[in-house]
């Protein structure tokens, strides 16, 4: 199984940012895919999580603003972030494990590499 994100980089405070993660290596159309981010010091969060049937959950940190959504014929996860603050800095991985949501780190059995996202002015 391998997971690859991508779309990080260096975004100004209410700017907008998608980042991808693309998923290989099971039958990804029956899976859940969760992005977490992990900021310097901190524990990594659950941002948002999609089931296979498309049922979206969102943080509430980033209610609003984190839009998640995903293309079962390209094995890719969307994450749609806009209106960022600065608080949403850090590195961003999507984790997948089975067909549940659960903004647990530990629960997940398999991770991508993260992709860095920088909101500064």
């Amino acid at each position: 199984v391998k997971l690859v994100e991508s779309g990080g980089g260096l975004v100004q405070p209410g700017g907008s940012l998608r980042l991808s993660c693309e998923v290989s290596g099971l039958p990804f159309e029956d899976y859940a895919v969760t992005w977490f981010r992990q900021a310097p010091g901190k524990e990594r969060e659950g941002v948002s999580c999609i089931k296979s049937d498309g049922k979206p959950y969102i943080a509430y940190s980033v209610e609003g603003r984190f839009t998640i959504s995903r293309d079962n014929a390209k094995n890719m996860v969307y994450l749609q972030m806009d209106n960022v603050k600065p608080e949403d800095s850090g590195i961003y991985y999507c984790a997948i494990n089975d067909n549940f949501c659960m903004f647990v780190a530990s629960y997940y059995k398999y991770w991508g590499q993260g992709t860095q996202v920088t909101v500064s002015s």
